[in-house]
C-alpha cells in the first residue's frame, strides 16, 4: 500500500512531474486531518497547477490555497498538513497538531523534518526546485513569495477569460473547463397544475383541513392552505456545427457538458442538445460521457456533417416536426447557438422561427458575430430570425458567457 510520502513523491526522478499523485496525496492529508476535501478539489489544484505552470513549492501552494481552502477557519489544518508534507514553517506551529492516521504517517515517513524555513527535496515531484519555497516573514505571518504567485494564477486564467473561442488552442479549450465549473445555469421555472402546502397559500386545502379536525375532536382549529408546485423549465438547444461555428460550438458544447454533469439520465426536464449544419442530430445521450474530450469525440461521431454547410431553416423546421411542437419545446427555453449565416430561403427561417416561439416560453440567440459594435442583422437568415428572439448575445468568450447564463435565466 502507497504511503502518503510516495504520493506526494513519485519514486523515478527522471519523469515529468506526477502532478495528479501530487494533488491526491495532498488531498488524502487533508481531508483525513478533517476539511471537506473531496476527488472534485484534486482535480481542481492539478487543472490550477497546470494552468499556472508551477515549478514551485510558494506556487503550490499559492494553488493549494485557492482550491483546496473553502472557510479562513481552515487555514491552520492547511498550514500544519502543508508544512508537514513539503516542509516550511507554519503560521499555526503553535497549535495542537490535527489527529489522523495520514498526517501521522506522513510525518512518520518523511524520517527527519527540514529545517525550520526549509523544504525536504525528495517530498517534491521530478521538474520542481526550492530555489523560490515559501519564505517566512520575520514575524511569523503569512510567507512573503506568495503574492507572486497568486498573481501569476491569476493572471493566466484572466487570459483564458479573454481570449475568443477561436483563438484558443484545444489544449487551452480544455482547460477552461476548470473555470466553467464555476458557473451555474438557472433556467425560471414554471406553474404546474398540482399544487403543495403552503401556509401563504391563496387556495385552501379543504382536505388537510378535515384531516386536521380530527386531532382536535371535529374542530377546524387549523386551516390548511395550497399554492402551485414550481419546477425548471426544459432547455433546449440548437447548435450550428458549420465550418464558421466550430470552435464556438466545442466550447459551448463543453459548458453545456459541464452545468450538466448532475442531471439524471431519466430527469424528463433535462437539457436537450441538437447540432444541425445540413440536418439535424440529437447529442443529448453524449452529454453522459466521462469527459469533454469524450463528449466531443462521440458528438463528432454522431454528428456526419460536422463542419459542413448551413441550412438554419430546415434544420428548424425538422425540430418542430419532430421535436418542439410535439412537447418538447413547449413552455421551454430555447438556445440557438448560430452566427446566422443561412445557405437556405430565410423565408424559411423566419417561418420556423415564428412557428417556435409560439410554443417556448423564450428564446435566446447566441451569435458569436454580435460582439462587433458595428454589426447590424439587416441582411440573411439572422434578420428574419431576430424579431422572434427574445436575447441576442455574442458568448465569444468566457466572458461573454456570463451574459448567456443571465439571458437564459431571464423571465
Amino acid at each position: 500500500m502507497e504511503t502518503l510520502t510516495e504520493l506526494v513523491s513519485p519514486p523515478d526522478v527522471s519523469s515529468s512531474p506526477d502532478v495528479a499523485a501530487m494533488a491526491t496525496g495532498l488531498g488524502i492529508a487533508l481531508h483525513t486531518a478533517g476539511l471537506p476535501v473531496g476527488p472534485d478539489r484534486c482535480e481542481r489544484l492539478a487543472r490550477a497547477v497546470t494552468v499556472m505552470g508551477a515549478t514551485s513549492v510558494a506556487e503550490l501552494r499559492a494553488c493549494a490555497l485557492a482550491t483546496m481552502v473553502s472557510d479562513p477557519a481552515q487555514m491552520a489544518t492547511f498550514d500544519r498538513v502543508f508544512a508537514a508534507l513539503f516542509g516550511g514553517p507554519s503560521p499555526f506551529r503553535n497549535q495542537v497538531p490535527p489527529a489522523g492516521p495520514a498526517f501521522q504517517r506522513a510525518e512518520a515517513d518523511g524520517g527527519p523534518q527540514p529545517a525550520q524555513g526549509q523544504v525536504d527535496p525528495s517530498r517534491l515531484p521530478s521538474g520542481w526546485h526550492v530555489s523560490d519555497a515559501v519564505p517566512a516573514s520575520p514575524d511569523g505571518d503569512e510567507p512573503l513569495a506568495e503574492a507572486p504567485a497568486v498573481r501569476r494564477v491569476a493572471s493566466a486564467a484572466e487570459r483564458l477569460r479573454g481570449r475568443d473561442f477561436t483563438e484558443l488552442s484545444p489544449g487551452e479549450l480544455r482547460q477552461l473547463v476548470t473555470l466553467m465549473r464555476e458557473m451555474t445555469l438557472a433556467i425560471p421555472p414554471r406553474r404546474t397544475r398540482r399544487y403543495r402546502p403552503a401556509r401563504d397559500g391563496k387556495r385552501p386545502d379543504l382536505r388537510r383541513t378535515l384531516r386536521l379536525a380530527r386531532r382536535s375532536g371535529g374542530e377546524a382549529i387549523r386551516f390548511a392552505r395550497r399554492a402551485p408546485r414550481a419546477k425548471p423549465r426544459r432547455l433546449v438547444v440548437l447548435c450550428d456545427i458549420s465550418g464558421s461555428m466550430e470552435p464556438y460550438a466545442r466550447a459551448l458544447l463543453m459548458l453545456l457538458y459541464v452545468l450538466n454533469a448532475g442531471q439524471a439520465q431519466g430527469d424528463p426536464n433535462r437539457t436537450e442538445v441538437f447540432s444541425f449544419a445540413t440536418r439535424l442530430t440529437r447529442l443529448t445521450p453524449t452529454l453522459a460521457a466521462a469527459s469533454p474530450d469524450t463528449m466531443l469525440a462521440k458528438a463528432g461521431e454522431a454528428a456526419p456533417d460536422w463542419s459542413g454547410g448551413t441550412r438554419i431553416g430546415a434544420a428548424i423546421k425538422e425540430f418542430n416536426d419532430r421535436y418542439g411542437c410535439r412537447g418538447m419545446a413547449r413552455g421551454a427555453v430555447v438556445l440557438i447557438i448560430s452566427d446566422g449565416w443561412e445557405t437556405g430561403e430565410p423565408e424559411l427561417l423566419g417561418e420556423q422561427m415564428a412557428r417556435l416561439s409560439r410554443v417556448a416560453h423564450r428564446i435566446v440567440w447566441a451569435n458569436p458575430r454580435t460582439q462587433s459594435p458595428r454589426y447590424r442583422p439587416e441582411v440573411g437568415g439572422m434578420a428574419a430570425a431576430w424579431p422572434y428572439c427574445d436575447a441576442v448575445v455574442s458568448a465569444h468568450n468566457l466572458d461573454a458567457l456570463d451574459d448567456l447564463l443571465s439571458a437564459l435565466r431571464a423571465r
